[in-house]
């Protein structure tokens, strides 16, 4: 099979779809990989690595659409990206479509098969694509907090940890997931008063025996939240439903709850964030205020240290890509069901049903379209 590695060209996105590591292992599988030209600069890798292992270099992001049968990437197709895609092209990457319209649109209209890193979901419900990067969005989460806390950004002038003598600031983290619980675990290594929060009680019962003494546990509810919000400083959005639109659980009037320069971090933006107010910002205008509260909303926060993150990424999708390459897609999500719910989007069909009603579009089982 040849694969293509394109660049991504979503704004302040340096990750790049695989290593050199991972596509020497695809062509010691026998397959032609194709990689454009400066792919890998953002994250640290150079051509000549890629060369080396023996990837081809094209020149044009449309010459590694075109001579590709399957494209591995990081982020979504972005609007420029839209016309090179065509019908049965396999598209690997992460979409989050229930929370881009107008990508799920172009995506039918292309007729590729979509397979989405973050709904690839194993019989113990666990999220092996998603999981590398909720890791690193949730400790760069708590990272960014504490940077926008600083009164010459904007926050209250805050330290996360305190002195001796002062209190240590209060964050509170919203869903006790791989993400709420990296977020957790850096902000009490910071020193902060952290509160994390979950429907779960069986998690929080585990969330409360391995994380940090300065970590308590608080069942989700509207009313428990409220209640942390007067005297909150940082809270951290790391709420998660697969492949499906986020619940709103910080709502425009509670902003009126807390004090000016509280810092909200939305990692959920992906999938249409977490915060009422939320709407995606970027790398090189990461903030804005709303009723005097700052919201942090990047879209791929693990963009920003993308050579740690390629390398993770890759540790987690290069067995799936090689599966997809060796067997063809559809002999590969027959075999592994994790894989097969992965399958968003066929021949313009949606596959994946909580997208379809996200957007009240048919759905259709993927065993029709197999």
């Amino acid at each position: 099979m040849k694969v293509g590695i394109p660049k991504e060209i979503k704004n302040n996105e340096n990750r790049v779809g695989m290593t050199p590591a991972g596509v020497r292992e695809l062509i010691n599988h026998g397959h032609t990989v194709l990689v454009q030209e400066s792919a890998g600069e953002g994250s640290g890798f150079s051509d000549e690595e890629y060369e080396k292992v023996g990837a081809i270099i094209r020149p044009s992001i449309e010459m590694v659409y075109a001579q590709s049968d399957m494209i591995v990437k990081v982020k979504e197709p972005i609007e420029p990206e839209y016309p090179l895609i065509r019908k049965g092209q396999v598209v690997f990457t992460y979409f989050h479509f229930a929370s881009d319209l107008p990508l799920t649109k172009a995506m039918m209209k292309s007729r590729a098969v979509c397979i989405a890193y973050e709904t690839v979901q194993k019989a113990d419900r666990s999220l092996p694509l998603l999981a590398p990067m909720s890791e690193v969005a949730g400790r760069m989460a708590a990272l960014n907090g504490a940077y926008y806390m600083q009164k010459t950004k904007g926050g209250k002038g805050k330290l996360m940890s305190g002195v001796p003598g002062v209190r240590p600031a209060k964050v509170l983290v919203l869903g006790g997931g791989t993400v709420g619980e990296a977020a957790a675990r850096i902000a009490a290594g910071m020193g902060a008063d952290v509160i994390i929060t979950d429907i779960s009680l069986p998690r929080l019962r585990n969330l409360q025996a391995e994380l940090p003494a300065n970590v308590h546990t608080l069942y989700s509810s509207e009313h428990n939240i409220r209640q942390e919000l007067h005297d909150v400083d940082i809270i951290i959005g790391s709420v998660l439903v697969p492949g499906d639109a986020t619940p709103k659980l910080i709502t425009r009037d509670m902003l009126k709850e807390m004090e000016p320069g509280t810092v909200m971090v939305d990692v959920a933006i992906d999938q249409g964030g977490c915060f009422e107010t939320s709407h995606p910002t970027t790398h090189s205008d990461p903030v804005y205020t709303v009723d005097g509260i700052l919201h942090y909303a990047v879209a791929n926060i693990p963009g920003a240290v993308p050579n740690t993150s390629t390398t993770a990424l890759t540790n987690a999708t290069l067995p799936y890509a090689v599966a997809l390459a060796d067997k063809g897609w559809k002999a590969a999500v027959a075999e592994d069901m994790a894989l097969a719910k992965g399958v968003n989007m066929i021949d313009g069909k949606v596959t994946f049903e909580a997208v379809a009603k996200v957007w009240d579009l048919p759905y259709t089982p993927m065993e029709r379209m197999m």
